[in-house]
Order: C-alpha cells, then sequence, then structure tokens
C-alpha cells in the first residue's frame, strides 16, 4: 500500500473508532422520515407527467449545455426561468446554479472582502462556512437567534458587515426571528444574506419561502432558494437586486467555472414551480402532523425533545454509537431514519432527525413512536 493510502486508511480508522465512519446506503421499503422531499415533488407522477409534457414541447433543446454561462451554456430557458421565478418571491433578479451548495459557497466567498466582517449564526449549514473560509474577510459566530450575542460580535466588526442566517435551520428546525434581524441590520447598517433551502416550499400561503412570507424582501441583500427539497429537483437560484446578479456573474468562482445545468434540468425547475404552489393541503397536512408528532412525543424528556417549527423534528440521543445504534433499531422496525453525528452537530447534541412529509400519515408517526419509546421508555 503506497504511503498515501496508509494515511487515508489510518484517517477512516481513527474515524471508525470514533463512531464517526461514513458510508452510503440505499434503503427501499421503509417508511420515510429521513428525506427532504417534504411535498412529495421528488416521486409525483405530477410532477413527471408535466415534465414530460414540457419536453414534449421542446423538442428541439439539447441534451446538454456544452459549457459555462458566459459561454455556450447562456440558452433562453434558463434566463427566462430566472426571471419566472424572481418574479415569483419578488425579487429583481436571480441567478441559477448548479447546487445549494455552489451558491453559498459561491455567495460567502465573493462578496465579503479583506477588511469586511461575516456574522453568522452558529447553526447554519456547511455550505455556508465552507464558503466563509474560502473569504478573505473576518468572520464570528454568534449564538443561534440570539441578537444579543449578534450585538456582542458587531461591536467586534469593521467593513462593511455581512449577516448570514438561514430561514428554516435544518437540524433544529426552528425559525429564524427574521423581523428581529431585519431591524438589526438597519439599525446597524449590515448587509442581510437568507438561505431559504428548508422554507422554500413550504412556508407561505405558495410555499413561497420566510422572506417573502414576512414582506421582507426589499430588506435583505440576498436569498437563497434551493430546488432539491420541498421543490423535489435539483440546484439553487439566489435572487437580489440587478446589481447584485451582475457582480456574481463577473466574480463568482463557483457560477463561472462551471458547466451550466442541462435543458431537461431546467424544465424539472420550471415544472415544480408551476406544481409546488398549489399544495396548500399538502402544506396543511404538514402542519397537522408537526402538532401530531409533537403531542405524542411530549411524554419525552424536554431536553431530548426538537420541537422544529415545520416539518423537521427529532429527538437527541447523545453519543455517536448510542445514536446510531438507535436509528439502527428503528431502520429493523421499518421506519427509515437517519442519525446525525457529530462533527455535524457539536459532540453531546447527537439526534434522530425526523423529517415529516405530505404522504406521511398519522398512523406512521404513532407506529414510529411505538418503536422510540420501546427503545427509550
Amino acid at each position: 500500500m503506497k504511503n498515501i493510502e496508509q494515511r487515508l486508511q489510518q484517517d477512516l480508522n481513527q474515524r471508525e473508532d470514533e463512531g464517526k465512519l461514513r458510508s452510503l446506503k440505499a434503503m427501499e421499503g421503509l417508511v420515510d422520515f429521513t428525506s427532504n422531499d417534504y411535498l412529495g415533488l421528488a416521486n409525483s407522477n405530477v410532477l413527471k407527467t408535466k415534465i414530460q409534457s414540457l419536453e414534449a414541447s421542446h423538442p428541439r433543446l439539447a441534451n446538454g449545455a456544452g459549457g459555462s454561462r458566459l459561454l455556450s451554456g447562456n440558452y433562453p430557458l434558463i434566463q427566462e426561468l430566472e426571471k419566472d421565478i424572481a418574479a415569483f418571491h419578488e425579487a429583481e433578479s436571480g441567478l441559477i446554479f448548479n447546487s445549494g451548495y455552489d451558491a453559498n459557497v459561491g455567495l460567502m466567498a465573493t462578496l465579503p472582502k479583506r477588511n469586511d466582517t461575516i456574522l453568522y449564526d452558529e447553526c447554519v449549514h456547511a455550505s455556508i462556512r465552507d464558503g466563509i473560509r474560502l473569504s478573505l474577510a473576518n468572520a464570528f459566530s454568534f449564538n443561534h437567534n440570539d441578537l444579543e450575542d449578534l450585538e456582542k460580535k458587531f461591536s467586534r466588526s469593521k467593513g462593511e458587515v455581512f449577516i448570514m442566517v438561514e430561514s428554516l435551520y435544518s437540524m433544529d428546525g426552528d425559525l429564524a426571528p427574521l423581523e428581529a434581524m431585519v431591524n438589526f441590520s438597519r439599525d446597524h447598517n449590515c448587509n442581510l444574506l437568507i438561505d431559504e433551502a428548508h422554507a422554500n416550499g413550504i412556508i407561505g400561503h405558495q410555499g413561497e419561502g420566510l422572506v417573502k412570507h414576512l414582506n421582507l424582501q426589499n430588506d435583505v441583500l440576498a436569498r437563497v432558494h434551493t430546488f432539491g427539497k420541498a421543490i423535489g429537483v435539483h440546484g439553487a437560484i439566489v435572487l437580489g437586486s440587478q446589481t447584485l446578479i451582475d457582480y456574481l456573474v463577473n466574480f463568482c468562482r463557483s457560477f463561472i467555472y462551471t458547466t451550466a445545468p442541462p435543458p431537461a434540468h431546467l424544465l424539472g425547475i420550471k415544472a415544480a414551480y408551476q406544481t409546488f404552489p398549489e399544495m396548500t393541503s399538502e402544506r396543511s397536512h404538514l402542519v397537522e402532523l408537526k402538532s401530531h408528532f409533537q403531542h405524542l412525543f411530549s411524554d419525552l424528556p424536554e431536553i431530548m425533545l426538537i420541537k422544529g417549527d415545520g416539518p423537521i423534528q427529532g429527538f437527541k440521543i447523545p453519543g455517536n454509537r448510542e445514536a446510531r445504534k438507535m436509528a439502527e433499531t428503528l431502520q429493523n422496525e421499518g421506519f427509515d431514519v437517519r442519525p446525525v453525528l457529530s462533527p455535524t452537530v457539536p459532540q453531546g447534541q447527537e439526534r434522530i432527525r425526523i423529517c415529516l412529509h405530505a404522504y406521511n400519515t398519522k398512523h406512521e408517526i404513532q407506529n414510529l413512536k411505538i418503536s422510540v419509546g420501546a427503545s427509550i421508555l
């Protein structure tokens, strides 16, 4: 074995010893409590039919983009889609990225400069943290949803100040206090950036996201809406002013130096945006399931229960091995659940993350509670 492979294997062995080793698993035939397919669009025959109809009406579309947006990949469909999505979310302009990861990394690595400051919630996604590492700005995390701590960290800032939060957090499932964040940003002359990945399709009367639902779209510098969760497809868009979008086109490396998404990919996004705004009954059902879950699991110790404001719920099982063992037990009982281990969450905060979906039933949640109760209580 070559020296480099020995080093790689040592790192893998250490991760396994710590109970942190990851592996890819495909599970079929289990009750889904783990995917981000909140509205059921990823496997929707309705969406599939709409995509096929759009494909039939665009018979001359190419199989691929053939290059980056600044070369051959800037075809009319992608620009039309950007305009339509921006209009839906009431933004001046938008720029499609290949993934939410690319969008967040690009945004955070591009906008702040060397003498600027980034203040970010401690619970933001890894893609945001990776983008911050690529930037040359000073960066400080503040306690989750804590404006007092944000104020303290702001006192250490210099230059332009960028505040980065999620509207609906992916691990604890709680909402950011966006109105208070907007007021803080306005009072302190900060630039507010919002990741709407888990709110898109879920929050608001038409699933427009928390920012537009609260009518704050004119008070934030940029929004990131992704398409791979409730929207059921893949990709992301950054929304903001035309000046912001022009700047990203010129300076954002994760946009400039990558092949544009293929036309078929964009037809899926277009079809999804024709579908999810009308899914009011599915969004109402999710609210009912959330209440049902929290009621059934209310006998768990308060310190264990994760009571999200949306479809993300769960319960904490401290310790990687313990959380993994609980997940395996529930999988054997017929539930597709996955453990969230450290370092993804802080040590001692390991958990079973439960994602509710429009296709889940109250009976499935009741059966899950019975299995959990038999293992914990």
